[in-house]
């Protein structure tokens, strides 16, 4: 990887042996990130653990701070609510702990699962115990409301209870079931690497299994499922916390049944099998987390067939359909494909990735999940590759458009994160132009309240005998390399502020080892100086 190395500063470090901690012992899951690379046979870049990595003053521990105190917290009460809608007591409800009907959007379930992913990530840093008991009485819940052959969707079970004869699992794509739970492993994972439990994870697990079964032979209405598909990261991430191959195989089924679709559409880029695509299109959520997923079954399986439609869907992206702010999905509606024979074929897109340089100001639509998805599917490129253009990319989406999702307060979001923000619109545009605590599409908000709890696991990397500083700001990281050497060190800056940054060593082994210091830049086509 030539270019990966012209993007990165290497410095050898070799200093005396720091006098281990008397009494310390790592959690049962140490050195493991939110996705974890540790032993993927096609990643270049290790990931560290939530545990070993936190930020410690400056731009980004002020936001992780505000997502402690305040985030989390006041998002956990709505949820626990029923003034805007309902997440957790729709679990009550279908555990049969409460009597009700199921209410809010079908994709609340999956939207309640990121908000426990974020405080478990939480727990990763602050070892509350006040949180963790919230954390095991709200997964008690959970596993009750899971029906005995691992089926577990609120909405769904509780409109069969009452008699729906539409209400039956995998019937109708728009239940988005296979989003919710592709965001209930992901949730697992990381709650058992935070904590070292395994209550969430058997409840995924058993999930899992159902759609093992499930998908083992899908047909073509089976695949309509595929919308928003969080799944395939979600199955990728379950088998690598538990080690079970027919879950890095249910992803590969999830990827691959895709081309099974008859009359897709670039609405969902089912239109045509993933492996034919080159340029993103359609619904810029769908999208981005498609390509996250497929970046990580190719760091399972080393797939060219992936990488291929993967780096060229990635240059369309970042030189034709991404804003200055990491921003995707220009449009709040689109057609697609242009110019078809049979005018019939063309079908609307919703919040769409749109046409080449059509990247609108005022009426940029920039959801704050496509967004997010950007830096998901970034991370996966980078640590496949080790190439700093991919973490240049995540860093100018966290700061810019993921950022500007919420507010200094932590208690209102954006759903959509226009450029420019003017009295006088060219439309009554759809949704606000000011950040609200609540949206009947609340996907967003604890898409960034997870995304900032787990800010630090970006930071650093590894690779045999190095360290890897992706980004900038204070922090302090704890780690061992490949050999079992011990690496400590601390990042001191006020980075974005000022560019001056200074790391120290403050333990490390006998032997030496490699400091990859990543150049920020945002012109992405071209080679950076050595400065």
């Amino acid at each position: 990887m030539n270019s990966a190395r012209r993007n990165w500063q290497s410095v050898a470090a070799k200093l005396p042996v720091w006098a281990f901690l008397a009494g310390w012992a790592f959690p049962l899951c140490a050195g493991t990130g939110v996705a974890d690379t540790d032993t993927s046979a096609f990643a270049k870049v290790r990931t560290v653990g939530l545990d070993e990595v936190h930020w410690t003053r400056g731009f980004w521990a002020d936001r992780w701070a505000l997502c402690e105190t305040q985030m989390v917290p006041s998002m956990g009460r709505l949820m626990e609510g029923t003034n805007y809608s309902q997440f957790f007591r729709n679990f009550q409800i279908a555990a049969g702990l409460v009597q009700g009907a199921s209410h809010g959007a079908p994709f609340n379930d999956g939207d309640f699962y990121k908000w426990l992913e974020g405080a478990s990530a939480l727990l990763a840093g602050t070892r509350d115990p006040a949180l963790e008991r919230n954390l095991n009485r709200i997964i008690a819940v959970i596993g009750k409301a899971q029906r005995p052959d691992g089926y577990l969707d609120t909405r769904v079970e509780i409109r069969a209870r009452v008699g729906d004869t539409h209400a039956r699992p995998f019937l109708d794509p728009l239940n988005f079931e296979l989003y919710n739970l592709g965001h209930l492993m992901t949730a697992a994972c990381v709650n058992h690497r935070a904590t070292g439990q395994t209550n969430l994870l058997a409840v995924a697990c058993r999930a899992a299994d159902l759609l093992c079964r499930t998908f083992q032979h899908p047909t073509p209405a089976l695949a309509r499922d595929s919308i928003c598909p969080s799944q395939i990261m979600g199955a990728v991430e379950l088998y690598r916390a538990t080690g079970r191959p027919r879950y890095l195989k249910l992803a590969k089924t999830f990827l691959a049944m895709r081309g099974l679709v008859r009359h897709g559409t670039d609405q969902n880029q089912d239109r045509i099998p993933f492996v034919d695509q080159t340029e993103a299109v359609g619904h810029a959520v769908r999208a981005n987390y498609l390509y996250a997923g497929a970046a990580d079954v190719f760091l399972e399986t080393g797939d060219p067939n992936l990488w291929r439609p993967l780096e060229q869907i990635w240059t369309n992206v970042v030189t034709r359909k991404m804003y200055i702010t990491g921003g995707c999905g220009s449009l709040y509606d689109g057609a697609s494909p242009d110019g078809a024979k049979n005018p019939e074929a063309i079908a609307p897109v919703h919040q769409a990735y749109g046409r080449n340089y059509e990247l609108p100001n005022t009426t940029a639509y920039s959801e704050t999940c496509a967004d997010i998805g950007n830096a998901l599917w970034n991370w996966r490129m980078f640590l496949a590759t080790g190439d700093a253009k991919f973490m240049d990319v995540v860093e100018q989406a966290l700061y810019n458009s993921v950022l500007s999702g919420g507010s200094l307060d932590g208690t209102n979001y954006f759903y959509t994160n226009p450029l420019r923000v003017a009295a006088r619109r060219p439309a009554k545009l759809r949704w606000s132009r000011a950040r609200r605590p609540f949206y009947s599409s609340f996907c967003c908000p604890p898409n960034l309240v997870r995304t900032i709890a787990e800010s630090a696991d970006y930071v650093y990397g590894k690779s045999g005998d190095a360290i890897w500083v992706n980004l900038y700001g204070g922090s302090a990281l704890d780690t061992r390399l490949a050999d079992g050497g011990e690496v400590k060190l601390a990042q001191e800056t006020d980075y974005p502020w000022n560019g001056r940054v200074q790391i120290k060593i403050l333990a490390c082994g006998q032997r030496a080892f490699g400091l990859k210091l990543r150049i920020p830049r945002v012109d992405h086509g071209r080679e950076r100086s050595r400065g």
